[in-house]
């Protein structure tokens, strides 16, 4: 039986730590006709006693502690006043809009106006070059910018912005159009009606990957595949009606969507920004503790800097924490439990999905696993073959168990889509093991993992041990050509400030591994350098560092300094 959007979220908030009972009684909605702004925002958050005067949104300026606080009703009506002003802009339904704005209101405005009119939203990350943007830009096939005005001059010299409609939010530019038109033209402030309605699989969402190991792809989502697919996020980070949920992550990237829009307000909870010229540990500690902060999810680069401060002394309203990116080192899960007795849950997704894998409230959680696949998942592993196996690609099942959260596909030249999607399986490009209780630990991107003397190696293992050492800041382990084992382990490291990149480092950071890993995933050589290859994202290109080696480049060439596992007689063996 297909549930109905309202179904489905009681159903997974009912069940929210009975996982068994979570899995087997939900199905996905899968309805023809479906606009959640529209359909769930303004017609249920906006509309029902229990929400509507609740705050959606909070924003808050930690170093003056200025809070801007809107309620369902007022985003409601707001994003209605931003759709009209658009249309009479010219934006129309299937139109392409480029979104460059940062954590302020008119970002979460423009997200519901755009769903209202049936546009399309391509969210850009205001750390883009003018190079990126101007490959969005003919990429994307974009008609309309919205950008912070202290980003429009990056688009005065492309080719490609003239002839768009161009707005600027917070604050004006030459030329272009001032967002806040919308709120002080009285033409636009008598409600918003639909030119018709919305097919759940119009396109909605158009996203640019990270572009680790290749050229960003351009993954397409639809009315369904977020709106609908993120009722899975939800159910991972534990969100109810009510919370105050904070998530660190900048706007332009698909986890900004996953859980600083969707996941919360299919919850109904209040979205809890808090800005930062710098990012400061201490200082946002001590927002979440005066903003009332309930639910949490950060990146593990920053629950190592949480840990640095005194958590005991730091009281919070928290119940759930959650991490995501990358797995967590047992060091810290241990910290924060000690501290909050709260256990930080770790999850797994992909920009062309919702959140696949989870640890749900009150689940046994295993060290290091990514969890076990969320309602409305049915995963697997496979191989190069197709064969299903313990270790291997994770694939999810397509046909009639599907994921509602899955992209359409990828958007290649002229707007074609590169269906990814069709076969039997999805194939995540993603490695993992799956262990006798159903859990899967990740091992890494499908590309970076790697044979040294016949034994699969993963980059990700490796680089979880490294960043434990005192001295490490960031790490990347990536294949290094050797005459008797064809490759071994190689760590490219950025180091801590106060620790010199010689020989005395090295052998420590080495004989540090050695004691922690398996003779045959010893990291047999180190290069110091100050400058990883990163994506604009600050995901590290392992692929730049790859074909370095393969190339034969001298380590000077990189800035770098390398000593070798043959360089430490004590260590050889």
């Amino acid at each position: 039986m297909t549930m109905n959007y309202a179904e489905a979220r009681a159903f997974l908030l009912a069940h929210r730590e009975d996982y068994d009972r979570a899995c087997a009684g939900f199905s996905w909605p899968r309805p023809e006709r479906f606009n959640w702004a529209l359909d769930w925002f303004d017609a249920v958050l906006a509309t029902e006693a229990e929400s509507r005067n609740r705050p959606a949104l909070r924003i808050v300026d930690v170093p003056t502690g200025a809070e801007t606080s809107l309620s369902f009703v007022e985003l409601r009506d707001r994003s209605d006043r931003v759709a009209n002003h658009l249309r009479y802009l010219g934006v129309a339904r299937g139109d392409r809009i480029l979104l460059m704005l940062g954590n302020t209101v008119p970002l979460w405005e423009t997200m519901l106006a755009a769903m209202k009119l049936g546009a399309v939203v391509i969210p850009a990350t205001t750390l883009l070059s003018t190079e990126d943007l101007d490959d969005r830009l003919e990429r994307g096939r974009v008609r309309h910018i919205i950008a912070g005005a202290e980003h429009a001059s990056k688009f005065e010299a492309l080719e490609g912005a003239r002839g768009l409609t161009r707005i600027t939010a917070d604050g004006s530019a030459p030329g272009w159009t001032d967002f806040a038109d919308a709120h002080e033209d009285p033409r636009f402030a008598h409600g918003f009606t639909p030119d018709g309605e919305t097919r759940a699989e119009d396109e909605l969402l158009l996203y640019f990957t990270s572009g680790t190991t290749a050229k960003p792809k351009l993954v397409i989502h639809t009315h369904a595949s977020y709106p609908i697919g993120h009722l899975s996020t939800m159910y991972w980070l534990g969100l109810q009606p009510g919370d105050v949920h904070l998530n660190i992550s900048s706007p332009g990237w698909a986890k900004h969507a996953w859980s600083c829009f969707f996941a919360p307000w299919i919850a109904g909870a209040t979205i809890f920004i808090a800005n930062q010229p710098r990012f400061e540990a201490a200082s946002l500690l001590d927002a979440i503790a005066r903003g009332g902060v309930t639910t949490l999810c950060a990146p593990p680069t920053v629950w190592r800097m949480f840990i640095q401060q005194d958590l005991k002394s730091i009281r919070t309203s928290l119940r759930e924490v959650c991490g995501a990116g990358e797995p967590l080192n047992p060091e810290i899960i241990e910290q924060v439990q000690e501290a909050w007795g709260l256990t930080i849950r770790d999850g797994y997704g992909q920009t062309e999905t919702s959140a696949q894998f989870g640890n749900p409230p009150g689940q046994p959680i295993k060290t290091g696993s990514m969890g076990r696949p969320l309602p409305g998942y049915v995963a697997t592993l496979l191989d190069a073959d197709g064969n299903q196996v313990e270790e291997g690609e994770i694939a999810l099942a397509l046909g009639d168990r599907r994921p509602a959260s899955l992209m359409r596909g990828y958007e290649a030249a002229e707007g074609k889509a590169l269906l990814a999607t069709s076969g039997e399986f999805y194939r995540t490009g993603d490695v993992a093991i799956r262990d006798d209780d159903g859990y899967f630990t990740f091992v890494g991107r499908a590309d970076d993992v790697f044979k040294a003397s016949d034994y699969r190696i993963s980059p990700f293992e490796l680089e979880s041990v490294l960043i434990e050492h005192d001295a490490v800041a960031e790490a990347a382990v990536v294949p290094a050509p050797d005459p008797v084992r064809l490759a071994v382990p190689k760590a490219y490291i950025s180091l801590i400030k106060g620790f010199e990149p010689d020989a005395e480092t090295a052998r420590d950071i080495l004989a540090y591994v050695r004691s922690r890993v398996a003779p045959f995933k010893r990291i047999r050589r180190i290069e110091f350098t100050e400058d990883l290859p990163k994506t604009i994202s600050g995901k590290i290109r392992r692929v730049e560092l790859r074909r370095g080696e393969n190339a034969g480049e001298a380590p000077e060439s990189r800035g770098g300094v390398e000593f070798r596992e043959e360089d430490f007689p004590d260590l050889k063996g």
